[in-house]
């Protein structure tokens, strides 16, 4: 494993996509750990995306973490989709690790409610109320985490939850990851948690595996720090750490 860092975030690469899922679950079990020495309940935002197995299914598999302490979030949901999809976000989160550990609370984006800004309303009000301090996240094809894309992304944003128009290269690349058949099955909008959401959290672990996501990494380590490549946001912030295999890091 290669480690090094880009001004505050750190940036760890491993050999293959196992060995980073093993490497990025031992620092979050470490991380809740420590954190429940303080605290009697903490707050986790996941994300939902293949680019995540590698992660969820080890902490699924570690016995040592107390997820009954644990009041489980994610951070974004397509609008459209019926509740039995499994594209959804939640259904996927459900799927991978939701039903599998004994979470204090699961907290889901209800994107199918005839009335999305009660809905917001609804979400943004538990994260007030739930802070979260450990957010588990990926970088897409265009940079975004999240669903903020380049163009929607705001790193003042007032909002801790928004509803967003996907632009074409995120869509794309929910038909790369094998999620959809085609471009015009993928939804045009959907929910999501803003930057300024995400990047409350004390600790943010990034996993991001794949040659596909190369470019994207590359511009989040060595570009600017701008909304154009939302996820370089990350050089900001203490306690910020990027997981990537030998595909993802092969242009740094």
């Amino acid at each position: 494993m290669k480690t090094f860092k880009s001004d505050k975030l750190t940036i760890k690469i491993y050999e293959d996509r196992e060995k980073m899922g093993k490497g990025s679950a031992i620092d979050i079990k470490n991380a809740i750990l420590s954190l429940l020495e303080k605290n009697d309940e903490i707050n986790m935002i996941f994300a939902a995306a293949p680019s995540q197995n590698d992660v969820l299914k080890e902490l699924v598999s570690d016995k040592d973490i107390k997820w009954e302490k644990v009041n489980a979030f994610h951070m974004d949901e397509y609008i459209g989709l019926e509740k039995c999809a499994p594209q959804r976000f939640s259904n996927f989160l459900t799927e991978k690790i939701f039903s599998k550990v004994n979470f204090k609370s699961v907290n889901l984006i209800d994107a199918t409610s005839k009335n999305v800004e009660e809905e917001i309303s609804r979400y943004s009000n538990l994260l007030k109320e739930f802070p979260p301090h450990i957010v588990v996240l990926g970088i897409g094809e265009n940079g975004h985490i999240a669903f903020n894309d380049p163009g929607f992304a705001d790193f003042n944003d007032k909002k801790l939850v928004k509803e967003v128009t996907l632009d074409e290269k995120c869509r794309q690349q929910q038909v790369n990851d094998g999620c959809f058949d085609c471009l015009d099955k993928v939804p045009k909008t959907a929910l999501t948690l803003t930057v300024p959401a995400l990047v409350s959290a004390k600790y943010l672990f990034c996993v991001v595996p794949t040659t596909l996501k190369a470019q994207a990494v590359y511009d989040t380590v060595c570009g600017e720090v701008t909304e154009n490549c939302p996820a370089s946001i990350l050089r900001t912030k203490d306690g910020a750490i990027l997981y990537l295999d030998s595909e993802s890091a092969k242009l740094l």
